[in-house]
Order: structure tokens, then C-alpha cells, then sequence
């Protein structure tokens, strides 16, 4: 049946971990990460239109050519050959410049949404084809769960889920930028390189402290954020199993075994900074939630 609107949600990410190790021949960096996606999500509805138009209530982040939601739906209808038009409202609830994939997961809640809308029914290996071409998130937002993430994100190796666990999660007064922080880190180099195959034999294992012990990220000590190193000091005096910088910044985690620890920890850290959120392991990546079918006319 013809659907005349669908409800996507589109989980944001944490890097459990993040090395850097080394460049590719085509001049970008060589990753390996261990990806998580959290139940913070972003909300997106899409609606049958004979344009293309995207709306972010309440959001700073500009609507024009370099938005990855508009990226996205006009590479599905590039792709696929409709012709049509989508009207997007986001209502967006990942910090920006924030390290957590909050334009990524936009991108991909679109595709999924458009190939539920149109009925597409394109098979995941060409979504993530397509959310590669608009940033090296999108195709981690489009999988979800659990993560370990190479190259240039395109390396990607289902994991079992994360063992069970809170995040709290801190997002500084000032974001980073990406190109920025990887440019430091090639003038600077970092003191941390988290052994990722230990973190992911621990979530293989189900050991959350293990987990926690091999965690860490290489762009930490070169993003420029300023505030880390006081927030993870918050957040290990509150309990915190471990705490660092997700992504290339700014938003930093702690993670906890227990639930009133971590909500604990939440209020304490909600009276210095106004952005906090408490979130746990999701287990999938943009999906469908409600799709509504066109109404039959009426003779």
C-alpha cells in the first residue's frame, strides 16, 4: 500500500574507542574505532511532496546543499530515478559539533525513510553505499548496535551488543571541528592509542570492566577542547567506570554499570554544564517506527 508519510528515528553514536593509525594512500586518516549507538535519537518525518524541503524546529544547523539530510535524499532520488519530492522535518536532539554522528544519523534516518516512502526496498549493502558518498558516519548510523570501525568507516564488523550500561553524556559550551582536530593531530600526534581488538574481545566476552579498560580515544589530547579534562574528572568522582572524549569532540562520556549511579552523576553534572544526557546502548541504527498509508478517495 502507497504510504503517504513514515517516522524514522536515528540513533547518535559514541566512540568506545578511537585509534589513529596512520594515513591512507588517498591522504585520509586510518581508523579503528569500536562504535556504539545510544538511544539519544534524532526524529524524523518525512511526507510525500512534489519538492524537496527540510525543516529543523529549534535547531541552529543551516538547511542548505552541504546539509547532510538534504545530501542524502537528493543521492536517494539521484540513485533510485524517482521522481519526486520529500518534505523532512527533523526534530533534532544530538548537540552539534559534538563528536556523537548527529548529521550522520540525519542522512540516514532520510534514506531509510525515503526507501520505506517510496518503497524502494533497497538492500542495506546499497544504503550504506549511498550514506558513504555523504559522510564516513552515515553508513555506522544506518547499521547501529555495536561497531568495530575501520578505515575511513567504510571497515565495518558486526558486534554482539555492548554488555548492558549507562552513558552519561556531557556536551561541553564550545564544539570541535572535525577537520580541525585531525589537523592538530598531525602536527601533534597523540599519547593514546586504546587497544581496540582488547575492547572488542571484552564486549565479545560481556566484561564491561574490560571493556572499560581498553577504552580511549588518540584525538583527546589534540581536539582543542578545553573542558575534557575537568568533565571526565567529574565524571570518575561521580562513579564513572571510565570517561572520555567521543569522535573528534566535543561531547565527553562516562559510563556506568549502574542505573542511580548514573542518573546520580547526571544531576550532579547538569549544575555546571546545561547540556547532559543520560542514554544506554541502542541496538539498532535508523529505523521505521509508524509510517502512515495514503487514504483511498472518495467517490
Amino acid at each position: 500500500m502507497q504510504k503517504q508519510s513514515v517516522t524514522v528515528i536515528a540513533p547518535a553514536k559514541l566512540n568506545l574507542s578511537l585509534d589513529v593509525r596512520g594515513l591512507l594512500p588517498n591522504g585520509y586518516h586510518d581508523l579503528d574505532m569500536v562504535m556504539q549507538a545510544i538511544t539519544l535519537r534524532e526524529q524524523l518525518t518525512l511526507r510525500r511532496s512534489a519538492n524537496l524541503t527540510v525543516r529543523m524546529p529549534g535547531s541552529s544547523v543551516p538547511v542548505n546543499d552541504k546539509n547532510t539530510a538534504v545530501k542524502a535524499a537528493l543521492a536517494f532520488f539521484h540513485y533510485t530515478g524517482l521522481l519526486a519530492g520529500v518534505d523532512i522535518t527533523i526534530r533534532k536532539t544530538t548537540p552539534v559539533r559534538a563528536g556523537m554522528g548527529g548529521g550522520s544519523a540525519d542522512a540516514a534516518g532520510v534514506l531509510v525513510g525515503l526507501d520505506e516512502l517510496y518503497d524502494a526496498r533497497l538492500s542495506m549493502s546499497e544504503l550504506c553505499a549511498l550514506g558513504a558518498g555523504i559522510g564516513a558516519d552515515v553508513p555506522f548510523a544506518l547499521m547501529g548496535g555495536t561497531c568495530r570501525v575501520q578505515g575511513v568507516g567504510d571497515l565495518m564488523k558486526a558486534l554482539p551488543p555492548c554488555p548492558p550500561c549507562w552513558f552519561v553524556v556531557v556536551m561541553p559550551s564550545v564544539g570541535v571541528s572535525t577537520p580541525e582536530a585531525f589537523a592538530r593531530y598531525d602536527t601533534m600526534g597523540s599519547p593514546v592509542h586504546p587497544d581496540c581488538q582488547a575492547q572488542e574481545d571484552a564486549i565479545r566476552a560481556g566484561d564491561l570492566k574490560a571493556l572499560c579498560a581498553a577504552a580511549g580515544n588518540a584525538l583527546e589530547h589534540c581536539s582543542g577542547a578545553e573542558e575534557t579534562p575537568a568533565i571526565c574528572a567529574l565524571l570518575n568522582a561521580n562513579g564513572a567506570l571510565t570517561s572520555q572524549m567521543t569522535g573528534s569532540g566535543a561531547a565527553v562520556f562516562g559510563v556506568f554499570e549502574e542505573e542511580a549511579q548514573a542518573r546520580a552523576a547526571c544531576d550532579a553534572l547538569q549544575k555546571q554544564y546545561d547540556k547532559v544526557y543520560l542514554a544506554q546502548p541502542d541496538h539498532g541504527g535508523a529505523r521505521v517506527i509508524y509510517s502512515r498509508p495514503v487514504k483511498p478517495r472518495t467517490r
